[in-house]
């Protein structure tokens, strides 16, 4: 499909030699990317999620979002040439929108920060501090997205082989070990929870009313207890994702146990943490932090 484009491209609409040359590196790029996420993937099974998964992935690859446009501006093309002439039975670019500006190195917290935070001292003793004290732990400790916590129900904690099971992007699943403290958060959690709330769902993490939580209770949940021991502007989930990613590169984890762990897709991802990224990281960190 791509070659019918580019001969479009060239013999009826005139283009450059340089301008199909880019049209065809990005479209490349971008089949590349959806067979390696899926090989039952093809052009007309592709949706809206596959090309924003490929849009994040180019932005957490450090590209700009001028560049990351210009690339979906390429794939929107392709697919309205694809519909008109019938080689595909819908258009999943044409909703999507675009980066409006360029995605910044992610924001990280420190350990101290985290050990201070993480202090029993710090927290009441009550339902609702022990609820979000658990789900701060979980990110920190393993990771994972925040649709994958709220999505995890008490099934998906292994005790016993203390693993957890995460359903992740696409419904692909992964099993991140844990430890004995860990656990214990856990176990510690599940009673007080078995003791203040009746639960009306499966889900491991329930507010007052006995439903999981959603995004966006946990979202706020974060950000003002992060609150508390940062002056960082961006204090959400995913800098506890990215904290985690941090401190296990920092403690010389290697890349392609972090990448599992993370559930990127390609292990091109991860290396936003690495090497001289890590050093802009930490410039990004100290910007952030201007008392620090």
């Amino acid at each position: 499909m791509i070659k019918k484009f580019l001969d479009y491209l060239k013999f009826e609409r005139n283009y450059s030699p340089d301008t199909i040359e880019d049209y065809d590196a990005d479209l490349s790029a971008f089949e590349q990317f959806f067979r390696k996420l899926d090989p039952q993937l093809t052009w007309e099974t592709v949706d809206a999620d596959v090309i924003r998964d490929w849009m994040e992935d180019m932005m957490d690859r450090g590209n700009a979002a001028r560049s990351v446009n210009r690339r979906l501006s390429a794939l929107r093309s392709l697919f309205r040439y694809a519909l008109s002439h019938h080689l595909v039975s819908k258009d999943p670019a044409h909703l999507i929108r675009g980066p409006k500006a360029d995605k910044p190195l992610p924001y990280f917290m420190r350990e101290k920060e985290m050990d201070r935070l993480l202090d029993p001292r710090m927290w009441e003793d009550t339902y609702s501090d022990c609820l979000a004290r658990t789900i701060i732990i979980v990110f920190y400790e393993t990771g994972i997205r925040l649709s994958e916590l709220t999505g995890l129900d008490d099934d998906d904690v292994s005790f016993i082989n203390k693993e957890l099971k995460v359903t992740g992007k696409r419904n692909k699943q992964r099993i991140i070990p844990f430890g004995d403290e860990l656990a214990k958060v856990f176990q510690d959690y599940e009673r007080r929870r078995d003791k203040d709330v009746t639960r009306v769902t499966d889900g491991l993490f329930l507010n007052r009313k006995g439903k999981r939580v959603t995004n966006v209770q946990v979202r706020k949940m974060v950000e003002d207890n992060l609150a508390k021991v940062t002056t960082m502007k961006k204090r959400s989930p995913h800098v506890l994702r990215h904290t985690f990613a941090t401190a296990m590169l920092n403690h010389n984890a290697g890349l392609e146990s972090v990448s599992k762990l993370l559930g990127h897709a390609s292990i091109s991802t991860t290396e936003i943490y690495t090497h001289t990224t890590f050093e802009q990281l930490k410039k990004e960190y100290k910007s952030a932090h201007p008392r620090a």
